[in-house]
């Protein structure tokens, strides 16, 4: 990787996909990622390749403030379905904790604090929209073949209604298909 990159540039990572340098250190870059947040890596790390270079005199140094380089920042991520607002777990359910009772005496029951549980739900609904996403801005798939897959989606979500209990506000809620 080119070791004078500067704030602003466009990376692609093998593991980590896209990102956007956001500070250039003595011997490192912070780079931000769709779906990886921040990373350091070093100058001369080899799994980076430029997708688009800022010249310097558009980075932060030479101008660009602080907050113009925010927008532009959370705008990609909020993009890409990389922000994610805090999630509530409904007040009754705060402490709690699932329990998972098996059929057979023999085997014991098992006990999964409410918070891992619903933070779980929450990750799933998170990727769920990240995969729809992908297949909106789909460039190989027909206007037909994407319409099938959000539908699809739209189901799975109606499956996941049972768990609207555990939210806090209404418009975190799952949504599945509406009937007239």
């Amino acid at each position: 990787m080119n070791e004078n990159l500067s704030i602003g540039t466009r990376i692609d990572h093998t593991r980590y996909g896209e990102g956007i340098i956001g500070k250039v250190n003595l011997t490192s870059y912070d780079i931000y990622f769709e779906s990886g947040g921040k990373i350091e890596f070093l100058k001369s790390n080899q799994d980076i390749t430029v997708i688009e270079e800022k010249p310097v005199e558009n980075s932060l140094a030479e101008g660009l403030n602080i907050n113009e380089f925010e927008k532009v920042l959370t705008y990609v991520l909020d993009k890409y379905g990389a922000l994610q607002k805090e999630i509530k777990l409904g007040e009754k359910w705060e402490g709690g904790k699932l329990i998972i009772e098996p059929g057979k005496e023999n085997i014991k029951s098992k006990e999964i604090p409410i918070e891992a549980f619903f933070h779980k739900i929450v990750m799933l609904r998170d990727r769920l929209r990240v995969l729809e996403q992908n297949i909106n801005t789909h460039s190989k798939l027909t206007d037909e073949e994407k319409l099938d897959l959000q539908q699809y989606i739209t189901r799975i979500y109606g499956s996941l209604t049972t768990f609207n209990i555990l939210f806090d506000d209404k418009e975190d809620y799952f949504i599945g298909m509406k009937t007239k």
